[in-house]
């Protein structure tokens, strides 16, 4: 079987609301957020050289605006001719219904709804906490999403690919590296202290049940940072 590649990059910088947890913000990237999607069409290049792969044509993002740009400046950049499919799969963690309200906001409508219990204090970063309201999941949650859809996409790569391949996933750093902990690439406290460089590729070799890391760096987070 030809060697198959995942290569996971977060979206670019984009603008964002202070104090406000939810992945789900609708807005572009910033400038620096285009031009780190450029720069990621090299590296992905230089990858694929390194390993005597070819990147596949078809590039999968979130459906975020973040995402979709990074995905879609990164096809231009890239030589050759690339196409964007998105997917709610590759989305973030979802804070459901409290979507884009702020830390605050978000704990005094749970405070308030006496069907619940206070908040514990590391609600935002704990892998396995879900609010409380609907539509919400967890970080676990969200990483068993993104991990099906990578093996899931990988699977299909498997019966149709003729040589090497890498294959472009952009999403979201904290769903991806639960992602990897769910392919056996991570370990739990991994996840916790990593995250992911803004549009700089980290590669998964996959191998049927087995997934390893090959390249591209995951970044030391800052202990007080929020998931992302």
């Amino acid at each position: 079987m030809p060697r198959l590649i995942a290569a996971l990059l977060r979206h670019g910088d984009y603008r964002q609301l202070p104090d406000t947890p939810s992945a789900l913000q609708p807005f572009p990237l910033t400038e620096e957020g285009r031009q780190q999607a450029r720069r990621a069409a090299d590296a992905l290049m230089k990858m694929a050289l390194d390993m005597g792969c070819r990147i596949d044509s078809e590039l999968h993002s979130s459906r975020l605006l973040r995402g979709w740009q990074t995905a879609s400046i990164l096809g231009e950049a890239l030589e050759g001719d690339f196409a964007i499919q998105d997917f709610d799969a590759l989305a973030e963690r979802s804070l459901g219904s409290a979507a884009n309200l702020t830390v605050s906001q978000i704990e005094t409508v749970v405070r308030e709804d006496p069907r619940f219990e206070e908040l514990p204090p590391d609600w935002k970063s704990s892998s396995h906490f879900c609010l409380p309201l609907q539509g919400a999941e967890s970080l676990v949650e969200a990483g068993q999403r993104v991990a099906g859809h990578l093996v899931e996409t990988m699977q299909q790569l498997a019966k149709r690919a003729q040589q090497d391949t890498l294959k472009v996933f952009v999403g979201h750093g904290a769903a991806m590296r639960h992602a990897a902990w769910q392919l056996g690439v991570l370990e739990l406290s991994d996840v916790a202290r990593l995250s992911m460089f803004h549009a700089q590729p980290v590669c998964l070799e996959y191998a049927g049940t087995v997934w390893r890391h090959v390249a591209g760096d995951w970044k030391v987070r800052d202990a007080m940072a929020q998931p992302d």
